[in-house]
């Protein structure tokens, strides 16, 4: 994949290198040079130019990328006119970052692929990391509802089956796997712990010590869960 990222604030800095580590093919851009410097070891390109000015934005290759994103940091009016210009360019996809709300409103006029923000993103994962930190359990968001989770039961679940969990049923959570350990002697006679997944579960499968569940569901699902649990 092959992205331009128009400032290079802490934002798009750290957007351009990630992506840059992952093997995508990054040009940055910023009006100033110090950070231009900074990080043009780190991707394919960068170039010193005001996105603002339409002449210096037109030497880019806007339309040979993938996406051109527009991450200029609190300068309301230089991130509006470069996605103005951008547009009229007739670049395919442009992804922007919005600062706050009324900027977000703003941009939403411009039918832009997608916009980013940052800031209320990071607040939202975190409170849904410490959510589902509070009975260990690891997550992966599908979107903003639904999640895929990964976590143990308490001990008195266990010789249950998980047919009598019913949490489909009761909480619209499905269970998709089980990790279950399996205790092996290695080629030294050490005893070692083995995880293996169980996609399906037979009728009646017992809930055995040391399961991990793999589900998925809404977090207000989950949440409503956790009560029981």
């Amino acid at each position: 994949m092959k992205y331009i990222i128009i400032g290079l604030g802490n934002y798009g800095f750290t957007l351009a290198e990630d992506l840059s580590a992952v093997g995508c093919e990054v040009i940055g851009v910023d009006i100033n040079d110090s950070k231009v410097e900074a990080i043009k070891d780190k991707v394919a390109t960068a170039f010193t130019l005001d996105a603002t000015d339409e002449q210096a934005l037109s030497v880019l290759p806007l339309n040979n990328v993938d996406v051109v994103m527009v991450t200029i940091g609190e300068n309301f009016g230089a991130s509006v006119r470069v996605v103005a210009l951008l547009k009229k360019h007739k670049v395919s996809h442009i992804y922007a970052r919005a600062f706050d709300d009324v900027h977000r409103s703003v941009l939403e006029a411009f039918n832009l692929d997608r916009i980013l923000t940052p800031e209320k993103d990071a607040a939202h994962q975190l409170i849904q990391q410490l959510e589902f930190a509070k009975i260990s359990a690891e997550s992966f968001p599908i979107d903003d509802e639904y999640f895929i989770v990964k976590f143990g039961l308490p001990e008195r679940f266990i010789g249950f089956s998980y047919n009598e969990l019913m949490w489909d049923k009761e909480f619209g959570i499905k269970i998709i796997g089980v990790i279950r350990g399996r205790t092996i002697e290695n080629c030294l006679g050490i005893q070692v712990t083995e995880s293996e997944v169980a996609n399906t579960l037979v009728e009646n499968d017992e809930i055995r010590e040391h399961d991990v569940l793999v589900c998925y569901g809404r977090q207000s699902d989950f949440k409503r869960l956790w009560k029981k649990l």
